[in-house]
């Protein structure tokens, strides 16, 4: 069955938002009067929800108390930043744009919280995208595939014709968990050889291989 439908992951796949996430989640912590933390530890804390990276970000043994308070503090600061050094990977508009006009139905599934995913892709992609979704009570952190099942049923769609779309280790398993090809991006926040370790098997080098990967089912492998 031919594929005509894509779940795109957001941070390092869609949007290169690590200077955001960067400076707002310093912002939160030196707030609360912990040591700030460099661009490079923030981009191996992300990719599994902002809990977990705050987590991270913090000293061991900081009080779920504590943890709470800097989530909230960050989560206030980031709606209202997280559109200064934020911006799509170059050749992403121009590959959703072509997508779009070959018929392809496009989503997108973050383990950001959902306000700030649907935000971002309003302000980046307006209706090219057909459905935002993240996390919530509602919908648990990928690699749990719900929102993935929830976006392909969003667009009127099957699993057996999605493919999903992202630059990490959790993309990998959602899409193993939901029983649907994955790509891995290699302009994202995982290099290659990470995402081999963790069972990437389909890799694109840049935007425009995406379309050539789905329409020769190089992902038939």
């Amino acid at each position: 069955m031919d594929k005509d439908t894509i779940i795109f992951d957001l941070d390092g796949t869609l949007l290169n938002t690590l200077e955001d996430l960067h400076a707002c989640i310093n912002y939160a912590i030196d707030y609360c009067g912990y040591p700030k933390r460099s661009l490079s530890e923030i981009r191996n804390f992300v990719g599994n929800g902002i809990k977990k990276a705050i987590e991270r970000a913090l000293p061991e043994g900081t009080s779920e108390e504590e943890t709470e308070k800097v989530i909230a503090i960050f989560k206030e600061y980031y709606q209202k930043h997280l559109t200064e050094y934020t911006k799509p990977y170059d050749g992403i508009i121009k590959l959703l744009e072509e997508l779009r006009a070959k018929g392809y139905k496009i989503g997108v599934v973050s383990n950001k919280y959902d306000k700030a995913v649907k935000a971002l892709c309003k302000d980046y992609f307006g209706d090219l995208i057909q459905t935002a979704i993240g996390e919530s009570k509602e919908i648990e952190k990928k690699p749990n595939p719900n929102g993935v099942l929830k976006a392909i049923k969003e667009v009127n769609s099957t699993v057996e014709r999605t493919i999903y779309i992202g630059d990490s280790e959790v993309d990998i398993q959602t899409a193993k968990n939901a029983n649907i090809p994955c790509i891995s991006v290699l302009w994202g926040f995982k290099d290659k050889e990470f995402l081999e370790a963790n069972g990437g098997n389909i890799f694109a080098k840049a935007p425009e291989d995406i379309i050539k990967i789905i329409e020769k089912k190089s992902y038939l492998i």
